[in-house]
């Protein structure tokens, strides 16, 4: 018996003897010695162009009335505030002292110029996966920019994940660097698609389920889940009942993600911002190649719904006049919609799905497809938070996710005052 206590106390010390020397070595940055000169040519400042946008970087990086990718912007988390930094080439506030090989370093690794670990709000769970020279020629792009000097505002964090050690133990746990590696099975269209679908585009920061230390529990799955701090719910691509495409052909999927609008479906929401800055610069053989991909996500199989024969009676009725009065007049007393302008609500995934915060907040606070250049003048939808209080909200959502063959779960007014006041916990 002693024998058997003295080897589990022996394996307990080497597990943790191990986990502290990881923590070590995430803690300690390599020196990476001189940089090659960097002479980037105009072909690779143009192509660093096009990936950044393709990775919506400015999105992040540049506050509201400040210049592009000067920084600022607070990203909510559930931990606290990340504030994006300056990529402008400013000497003392930006990148200009940056070489090719600390830019690289911090989309693989993670790591800042100085070596410090870089909080995964910066998503290099998936820039790991950026190749070295589409790398440098984000960088030759971001070179060209015009310096501005915007001094990078700290981090307002909680304790105990405003220190290093807290970071570098969550790296332990969810992060490795990465590389990608091509299938040989899958065609190059395919490949392309993944790489910028896992890498790049970064999908998974958004349409990945994360668990209760903000990691995604599967960052290939893009099972869908919540957005930390937006109120919003990003549907699952693998799901033929929420986001999944596997079904449609591949130009309905090219123009979804191209122009924010198809007969099946638009964007509202953060998904139209991802249009609108990235998705329609992006070309055509590139939006192929991710609609290739996303059709080959295995699709999980169909859900046992909870059904919407349980609302009640009275609440279908007051939903029903209140559809009437605010909402047929586009949707359609039917429900059917005008196709190229007013969706259908017949049969619509997102009406129907089992999370309700998407279409409380289309509600209540409207719902507006991108203004492309495919669709550059969309038809948006009115916010109601000022017209509608909760009760009617929900009567309303019922009313329509019990309507022309839906058969999703009723809403709850309990349900729309979370959304309202923006306390949704997931």
């Amino acid at each position: 018996m002693r024998l058997r206590v003295r080897i589990v106390l022996v394996a307990l010390v080497l597990i943790v003897g191990l986990a502290v020397a990881r923590l070590v070595v995430e803690l300690r940055a390599d020196d990476l010695g001189p940089d090659a000169p960097f002479a980037p040519t105009a072909q690779q400042i143009e192509r660093g162009a096009y990936l950044a946008r393709a990775g919506n970087c400015a999105a992040c990086h540049s506050a509201r009335g400040a210049p592009p990718y000067s920084g600022g912007r607070g990203i909510e988390t559930p931990f606290g505030t990340v504030y994006a930094s300056n990529l402008t080439p400013d000497a003392e506030t930006g990148i200009g002292r940056w070489s090719a090989g600390h830019f690289w370093r911090a989309l693989h690794e993670g790591r800042s110029r100085d070596g410090h670990l870089l909080y995964p709000a910066f998503p290099y769970t998936n820039y790991t996966l950026v190749t070295r020279e589409d790398s440098d020629a984000i960088f030759a792009y971001l070179r060209t920019l015009p310096a501005v000097a915007a001094p990078i505002r700290p981090h307002a964090l909680r304790f105990p994940y405003d220190n290093q050690w807290a970071l570098a133990a969550w790296r332990v746990l969810f992060f490795d660097r990465d590389t990608f590696a091509a299938e040989p099975k899958q065609s190059a269209e395919w490949n392309r698609g993944a790489y910028l679908v896992r890498g790049l585009g970064h999908c998974s920061a958004c349409h990945g389920e994360r668990n209760v230390f903000g990691a995604t529990d599967e960052p290939l799955a893009l099972s869908g889940g919540i957005i930390p701090m937006a109120d919003w719910y990003a549907p699952s691509l693998a799901s033929p009942e929420e986001a999944g495409v596997a079904g449609w052909t591949v130009n309905d999927v090219v123009a979804l993600l191209g122009t924010g609008s198809t007969p099946h479906a638009s964007t509202t929401g953060p998904m139209a911002e991802v249009v609108a800055r990235s998705l329609q610069h992006l070309s055509e053989p590139d939006l192929r190649a991710i609609a290739i991909y996303l059709q080959s996500i295995p699709q999980a199989p169909a859900r046992q719904r909870i059904s919407s024969s349980g609302a009640d009676p009275a609440m279908l009725e007051r939903g029903g006049v209140i559809y009437r009065k605010h909402c047929a007049d586009c949707h359609g007393d039917d429900g059917k919609g005008t196709p190229g302008s007013w969706p259908a609500l017949a049969g619509n995934r997102a009406a129907n799905m089992d999370s309700v915060a998407n279409p409380i907040r289309l509600v209540l606070s409207g719902g507006y497809p991108p203004s492309t250049a495919g669709n550059p003048r969309p038809y948006g939808m009115p916010p109601f938070a000022q017209t509608l209080n909760d009760a009617e909200v929900a009567a309303v959502l019922t009313y329509v996710r019990a309507s022309w063959g839906n058969t999703a779960a009723p809403v709850r007014s309990f349900d729309v005052a979370r959304h309202r006041q923006g306390r949704v916990n997931y």
